[in-house]
């Protein structure tokens, strides 16, 4: 084998949301191909992560920050760079996964030299703040390479940025993620006193991009002829606090007489060693998001043997056809309660459920690792090249 790469991947959280588990699970596949790798992490609660890596890892205290949201952004971007810029830092290739930790790695390349900066851009945010904007727009700007994850978001790149930025994949994680019963799925079924079905999960949290105001306006209508029926809403860490959102849900919820902890079931962020069997005790997965930069939830629910319901739009519909899934306009509660109810009638829910499991086999974090290390090499020739020239 050549000589293995120095690779540093930077997040802002430890908590496992869609680009923090990209993350961790990319640098595992990569350690596993036998490189030098260290995520480094913002680390809030002194906990670290609640994932088992083999590879190395650097916990960044992140201390209580002002609630407004550019204070508190400003106040995290401070906190990387400045650990940063007092570290070693013996890596080859500087890889941010969002806007917070690349605004944090140019930042610390006025300081020093860094060598081949990349960022993966999972999605590009409609921000109301000039600040954040400006920061978004460093985040893309200032790397020397950008990589995306899905074909939306390579679109938007080039027409919003003029930026080519190559295609990299997700990936599914099959010694985590099956359909096999382990027997935590009864002691979990209590804790969350589910009952018989059928179970509705999502996975995300309460937040306008989840589209949660909609999935509750339509389960109110499936427990119309389903009166059991409970919907599930797991997860919830995030950097933005949409309370707000939050508020007009509840007070939502309660207008259509949704009783939290009956019918609807809000556990909160969930474990890691639990997510798995959270999946296999749902009926069904609806994901009815308005923006994503992939959807991996997606991706783990069809390997737990789920059918789902999500958005029939980008990026869903650039890995799911309507063989493999309900595909529903996301604006259309009725819509959205209609795929849901047909999601669990046994013959369509068999379909489904067969027909999306070809796709694993599609999307494997190897696979994504060689493709990485491809863009690796390619960035190191180019600025090699230029070096030489200038």
């Amino acid at each position: 084998m050549p000589t293995p790469y120095r690779i540093a991947f930077f997040t802002y959280s430890t908590k496992p949301r869609g680009s923090v588990v990209h993350t961790l699970e990319l640098a595992e596949a990569l350690h596993q191909l036998g490189h030098d790798v260290c995520v480094y992490a913002l680390d809030k609660d002194g906990s670290g992560f609640d994932f088992s890596l083999s590879c190395q890892y650097i916990p960044i205290a992140a201390t209580a920050a002002p609630a407004e949201i550019d204070a508190l952004i400003q106040q995290r971007i401070h906190e990387f760079a400045t650990y940063l810029s007092q570290a070693p830092l013996p890596h080859d290739f500087f890889h941010a996964q969002d806007c917070l930790s690349a605004n944090a790695l140019v930042l610390l390349r006025e300081m020093r030299p860094l060598p081949h900066l990349i960022r993966t851009v999972h999605h590009i945010e409609d921000y109301q703040s000039p600040y954040l904007r400006e920061c978004q727009d460093r985040s893309i700007r200032g790397v020397d390479q950008c990589l995306c994850v899905s074909d939306r978001w390579q679109q938007a790149l080039q027409q919003e940025y003029a930026i080519a930025a190559p295609r990299v994949l997700n990936g599914i994680n099959l010694k985590r993620f099956s359909a096999i019963q382990t027997g935590e799925e009864a002691t979990l079924k209590q804790r969350w006193q589910l009952h018989d079905g059928p179970i509705y999960l999502t996975v995300g949290g309460i937040e306008p991009r989840k589209n949660s105001l909609n999935l509750l306006r339509a389960f109110k209508q499936v427990l119309q002829q389903q009166p059991q029926a409970q919907l599930m809403i797991a997860g919830g860490a995030t950097l933005f606090d949409y309370q707000p959102y939050r508020t007009e849900f509840f007070e939502l919820a309660k207008q259509l007489e949704i009783e939290p902890g009956r019918s609807l079931i809000l556990p909160g962020v969930i474990a890691n060693a639990d997510l798995p069997a959270l999946y296999r005790l749902a009926d069904a997965f609806v994901f009815p998001s308005l923006k994503e930069g992939w959807g991996l939830v997606v991706l783990e629910a069809i390997a737990a043997g789920l059918p789902v319901v999500t958005s029939n739009q980008p990026p869903f519909t650039e890995f799911l056809t309507d063989q493999q899934a309900l595909l529903v306009n996301p604006e259309d509660p009725t819509a959205i309660a209609r795929a849901m109810i047909a999601s669990v009638q046994p013959n369509q829910a068999q379909a489904f459920v067969q027909q999306s499991q070809s796709i694993l086999q599609q999307y494997t974090w190897a696979a994504s690792a060689k493709m990485h290390l491809q863009h690796y090499q390619q960035l190191r020739d180019r600025n090699l090249a230029e070096n030489v020239a200038g």
